[in-house]
């Protein structure tokens, strides 16, 4: 199978559990909640997508014939050392493209593996970390994982029914959207009231990172 990347690069996780972890951030490209269309992809039913899927002229992306030339890539990013390796796969959504045998031949090169994923489309086995962000208007089939991120607010996503979802972490983030001060409120006051959830914040957008 080939692989089209979005981007590819080295930084710091700033999102959830293992925020401030060095990683590289494999983005894929192509989304299924969105159309395919340029002109329409801020209509998808993901209204609130940060990220630029399309296409594969990003930072460290491009078209890899297979999954061993992928994961070098990936190798050549993170550099010397071999502790504590970590890749980030994202998107778009990643389980169009993360397949056994990509996640084998990361795991022959030392590295964990995260995923972050819109939760519609089956976890592909092997992921040692997978982390769902579900997206009101989709129909979500994986509905376990180790942490589940709720974009907040969200019409049309009740968080009292999230919870009965088999997850070891329930996280809240405030949209990234045009009032951000109200979407921090709103997402502060999803925390207090219900005590299973806990907030997080995009801390590469603070820290000035990628």
């Amino acid at each position: 199978m080939s692989y089209a990347v979005k981007e590819a690069f080295l930084t710091l996780q700033g999102e959830g559990m293992q925020s401030g972890s060095r990683a590289v951030f494999l983005r894929f490209a192509g989304c299924n909640l969105w159309s395919g269309r340029e002109e329409d992809r801020r209509k998808a039913i993901c209204q609130f997508c940060d990220t630029d899927f399309v296409g594969t002229d990003g930072v460290g992306g491009g078209k890899f014939a297979d999954a061993a030339s992928l994961a070098a890539h990936i190798a050549d990013l993170w550099g010397s050392g071999e502790e504590r390796r970590l890749v980030v796969v994202t998107g778009g959504e990643p389980m169009l493209q993360l397949d056994a045998a990509l996640i084998d031949a990361l795991h022959a090169r030392g590295f964990r593996i995260a995923a972050e994923s819109n939760g519609t489309l089956p976890a592909t086995a092997g992921i040692d970390w997978l982390c769902i962000s579900p997206k009101a208007g989709s129909t979500v089939v994986q509905r376990q994982g180790d942490e589940l991120k709720l974009v907040w607010p969200q019409g049309g996503i009740d968080p009292s029914e999230l919870e009965s979802w088999d997850f070891a972490h329930f996280l809240v983030q405030p949209m990234d959207c045009e009032d951000r001060a109200q979407a921090l409120d709103a997402a502060i006051a999803l925390a207090m009231e219900r005590p299973r959830w806990r907030l997080t914040l995009q801390s590469h957008k603070v820290a000035g990172l990628r």
